[in-house]
């Protein structure tokens, strides 16, 4: 049934994380390896370090104030560097064929708990509160009121994998002739739920997120949003491909040997139709927890050897949960935009002491450079039970 164009361009970006804002700064943080100083959240009544998004984010128009919150500010910043384009699209095709796909696991919930804290503290809720401010459904929604879209408008919540699973689901509407063009992508906000959940999966570095390194102990939880324009209108990038598996092993933690990780990107291979040696760099699930890097590891050197350029983008931007997928992929179509002709690289920030019982990747360094653009990215995103995804951006 999937027969309206199978290759779906990827039209621009809208990118805010802790490498900053907008493409032009995310891209040259990212190339020179800087890697934010993870601090207590100030906002948050948590000890926590994490790694935030800095600056000013826009408020919300008035008419939308119910869907207030951080999460949702962050969309919007992401989508204030793209909103002409998108603008355009729904002049273009009009408004009932503009769908508004996004991925989150928190959306409002930080309101939420502030909520109900004062509501035991003094027994009223704030006056300001409302439920679609920690709605899950409500990013998509807020964001397709903002716009005046009138396509199928939702939310997909697959915790790790969300906005990874949202970009896959917006190109079935365009295969499917539902839509002409599809805002899609993710969002999430940092939380004291997620923070201090992780904390007690010991799942948090006490240190820094050291990925696929003998010394790693954990990750640093991060936030932010990206977003796309999608559409069958010809574009330099494109989602090439698409592999989901599942592998239901556990409830956090993943299948041992990486079968399934594994099963997830020949799957986006094979929707591409692309041979593995033809890739340019995979930008690795890489969360520097013991079981995921050492499963991903051993399931990337089965399918690609050591001699695919590869690393972690999680040191940087942290663990940004439902908006992970979005954003790794935004880093991913950004190597491969406009802006690094040059085929540059970024390093995979560790300390350099591999895990002996891991397999050896072909981990990128400072200063890496292709002689020719980069042609095709792999991302993965491998989320809690077993919801695994990889995504292949490249040049059509």
């Amino acid at each position: 049934m999937e027969e309206q164009g199978k290759v779906l361009f990827l039209h621009d970006l809208g990118i805010v994380c802790a490498l900053g804002h907008g493409k032009a700064e995310v891209l040259a943080n990212w190339l020179a390896g800087r890697r934010p100083e993870p601090a207590p959240v100030p906002w948050l009544a948590t000890a926590i370090p994490a790694l935030s998004v800095p600056g000013e984010l826009p408020p919300l128009p008035p008419g939308l104030a119910d869907y207030d919150c951080r999460n949702n500010r962050l969309l919007l910043a992401a989508l204030g560097q793209i909103e002409p384009a998108v603008r355009r699209a729904l002049e273009q095709y009009g408004p009932h064929r503009i769908g508004v796909v996004v991925g989150t696991s928190t959306s409002g919930i930080a309101e939420g708990e502030e909520a109900v804290g004062m509501l035991r503290t003094t027994g009223r809720m704030p006056a300001g509160y409302h439920y679609r401010q920690q709605e899950l459904g409500g990013a998509a929604e807020f964001l397709a009121r903002h716009l005046g879209a009138q396509g199928p408008a939702y939310t997909v919540s697959t915790t790790c994998s969300s906005s990874a699973n949202a970009l896959a689901s917006a190109r079935r509407l365009l295969r499917l002739g539902v839509c002409d063009a599809v805002l899609a992508g993710g969002g999430d906000a940092l939380c004291r739920t997620t923070l201090e959940g992780f904390a007690a999966l010991g799942a948090i570095s006490k240190t820094r997120c050291n990925p696929f390194s003998r010394n790693r102990d954990g990750t640093l939880i991060g936030e932010g949003a990206a977003l796309f324009l999608m559409s069958r209108e010809p574009a330099p990038v494109a989602l090439l491909g698409a592999g989901a598996s599942a592998d239901a092993y556990h409830i956090s933690a993943p299948r041992p040997d990486g079968s399934c990780a594994k099963a997830a990107m020949q799957a986006a291979l094979r929707d591409a139709g692309l041979a593995p040696e033809r890739l340019d760099y995979i930008n690795l699930h890489g969360t520097a927890t013991p079981q995921n890097d050492a499963m991903e590891s051993r399931a990337v050197a089965e399918l690609f050897g050591g001699g695919i350029a590869c690393g972690s983008s999680k040191p940087a931007t942290g663990h940004c949960l439902g908006a992970a997928g979005a954003i790794e992929a935004g880093l991913c179509w950004l190597l491969l935009s406009e802006s690094n002709r040059e085929g540059r690289l970024p390093p995979h920030l560790w300390d350099g002491e591999l895990d002996p019982e891991m397999p050896r990747l072909g981990f990128a360094a400072l200063e890496t450079r292709r002689s020719k653009p980069l042609q095709y990215c792999l991302s993965n995103s491998f989320a809690f039970g077993g919801n695994n995804v990889s995504l292949l951006i490249g040049h059509a």
